[in-house]
């Protein structure tokens, strides 16, 4: 998991982001920048094979060189009148609690250790299908899919460090096979605090290690997402984690406070600073591998400020502050109007592109007032996605009828997203059994009232404007729709332990997609799972399983569409807009391009004459 995670973004995660970045980075919405970005960006956007067709139960390998160059992910992208140094500057809305991805589903972690790691192989910019090595100088994979041979690169060396609770000092220390064996050994320790993560683990039987540079991984089953998770590890510093006698203990690495406190990585940005509720710094790594390949990128210093307010953050970028920053619709719309967006004299450009983030209405399946799938539909027909979309989002997307991305073949074009009606709603409710026996406005049933809370983020730009619209339309049927706001941590914190009535939020899907996590009914009773609504349905469950083991595309593509289809008529959530990418960058940036994975900004770069430190 390296700098390439910025192709998604880059929102990496997370989720998470944060979220987690994706459709208004610091703004959005999505608990996917919290842990889809998290795991889907570091393990399918940054993963790579070079495949070749080969007999049964034989082997096909990689090779090395291509025509003389070193064979090594996009080098071809980097522009070699590039100049080194300068800066890029983003923005984060809030700090974080500890700087261990592993244990941290928030997307601006994600982040950070995207830029600080690297990972066996990443996809390419252009055309993400085609495959290129990285931290793996070949590979052989079996052809059905469950071995994987990987042989390293020798002398890839972890960033310096010294050790905060024993003051050690590590210096020159080699990746080795041992190192991914280990990422493996604490993802799937059931005590360490990674759920998420170890969903996409869980049928990797074990890491074989022959010798330090070479290590097989070996898969219990059939996945279609093996090849691309195998190809997309990262090594995790042993060293760091496991500096104690002993076995390796699951909740001290959970607890190990002071240690994670930093990141360790051997991609090709260092850890610097943490300035606590202020700033993160990172500066590029001397010793990086990539350096002698041709990808070491150009820009010196990457920070990222902790800036709460949106219009803060706005202020920030047009005095020139902040450098690249996701904005909201409204600021790309109707702010943007101001010297520092001026085509011939200002110094920042927008950039608008198609993303995978969707966002929802989620409604906790566990109450007992939406365990009706009728009422789970009524309450979709009172939420008029047309005009908030119009409205609020100023018509910058799409409104989405289920999970996948909707240009993909995955998500079927032919679904009709179900309209805006309150009549219709109001007879589907009656029909239900919901009716204002006592006249007050409001629907009941057996003695209970139809009302319900929705959890807000406190102060964000989009969900102050779009609840109160949902809330009026829902009265309009005798619905009572309280509002309530949340800090972001309080936010997560209730919903990881289910104590929610309903939430809204977003996802960023992956290239290729496993609803595994989000929606198969294993995870609907897991607290801190992806599925925080707790859906099941057998039904559900047995095209997610046979879509996991499905490699024939097309007939992964037809079960996809019939899971499309069933969650739209279940509605288990009220599924909202994919909104278009919208980003502020610094004119000074060159070499900025919008591949199919988003924009890669590693391979930016400043001339000399306007290159900034950061202050």
């Amino acid at each position: 998991m390296n700098k390439n995670i910025y192709l998604n973004i880059t929102m990496t995660i997370f989720m998470v982001i944060a979220i987690f970045l994706g459709v208004m980075i610091i703004n959005a919405l999505d608990r996917v920048r919290f842990e889809q970005e998290k795991v889907r960006d570091a393990l399918e956007n940054l993963q790579n094979s070079a495949i070749h067709p080969t007999p049964k139960n034989t082997l096909a390998s990689t090779s090395s060189s291509t025509k003389g160059h070193e064979n090594v992910a996009n080098l071809e992208f980097f522009d070699p009148a590039s100049t080194p140094g300068g800066r890029i500057i983003r923005v984060i809305s809030a700090d974080t609690g500890n700087m261990n991805y592993l244990i941290n589903n928030e997307s601006s972690v994600s982040d950070f250790y995207s830029i600080c790691n690297s990972s066996l192989a990443a996809r390419n910019y252009a055309k993400p299908e085609k495959f290129e090595p990285l931290m793996a100088e070949s590979w052989s994979i079996s052809e059905d899919k469950l071995s994987y041979l990987i042989k390293l690169r020798r002398g890839i060396l972890w960033h310096d460090f010294t050790d905060p609770v024993t003051g050690k000092e590590w210096k020159n220390r080699e990746v080795t096979a041992h190192d991914f064996k280990f990422f493996i050994d604490v993802v799937q320790n059931p005590d360490t605090n990674c759920a998420p993560l170890r969903i996409f683990m869980q049928d990797i039987e074990k890491i074989e290690v022959i010798n330090d540079y070479e290590f097989k991984i070996i898969w219990k089953r059939r996945y279609f997402l093996s090849e691309s998770i195998s190809l997309g590890l990262s090594p995790l510093p042993r060293h760091l984690y496991h500096a104690y006698e002993g076995p390796f203990d699951g909740l001290k690495f959970n607890d190990d406070h002071r240690r994670n406190r930093l990141i360790v990585g051997c991609g090709p940005y260092r850890f610097l600073r943490w300035d606590k509720d202020s700033r993160v710094i990172f500066t590029r790594w001397d010793k990086y591998f990539g350096n002698k390949l041709g990808i070491r990128p150009a820009i010196e210093n990457i920070c990222y400020e902790i800036i709460k307010m949106p219009n803060t953050q706005f202020q920030a970028l047009t005095s020139g502050r902040i450098d690249w920053m996701g904005l909201s619709p409204e600021q790309w719309e109707t702010r943007a109007d101001v010297p520092a967006f001026d085509q011939d004299k200002g110094f920042l450009t927008k950039m608008r592109y198609l993303n995978r983030n969707y966002f929802y209405i989620g409604y906790n399946l566990t109450n007992p007032l939406f365990s009706d799938r009728n009422v789970r539909l009524a309450l979709t027909h009172l939420v008029d996605r047309e005009r908030i979309l119009k409205d609020i989002y100023y018509g910058l997307g799409q409104i989405v009828t289920g999970p996948f991305y909707n240009e993909s073949p995955y998500n079927d074009q032919a679904i009709a997203p179900w309209p805006f009606d309150i009549a219709k709603a109001v007879k589907i409710l009656n029909d239900a059994g919901w009716r204002d026996t006592d006249n007050d406005g409001i629907l009941d049933k057996d003695g209970q009232k139809f009302q319900f809370t929705i959890m807000s983020v406190a102060n964000h730009p989009i969900q102050t404007r779009m609840l109160p619209i949902i809330k009026e339309d829902m009265a309009k049927a005798g619905i009572d729709m309280k509002i309530q706001s949340f800090e972001w941590s309080v936010y997560v914190q209730r919903l990881e332990q289910k104590n929610f009535e309903v939430c809204t939020l977003g996802w960023r899907g992956g290239y290729e997609s496993d609803p595994y996590q989000i929606w198969h009914s294993s995870q609907a009773e897991l607290l801190g799972s992806s599925n925080h609504i707790g859906f099941k349905n057998a039904e559900a469950d047995r095209l997610i399983e046979e879509i996991r083991v499905e490699f024939d595309f097309e007939k992964r593509v037809k079960l996809a569409n019939k899971l499309h289809r069933l969650l739209h008529e279940e509605q288990p959530y009220t599924f909202l807009f994919a909104p278009d990418s919208l980003l502020a960058i610094a004119r000074r940036y060159q070499n900025v391009h919008k591949f199919p994975l988003g924009i890669a900004d590693d391979i930016i770069w400043t001339p000399n004459n306007q290159q900034l430190a950061i202050p």
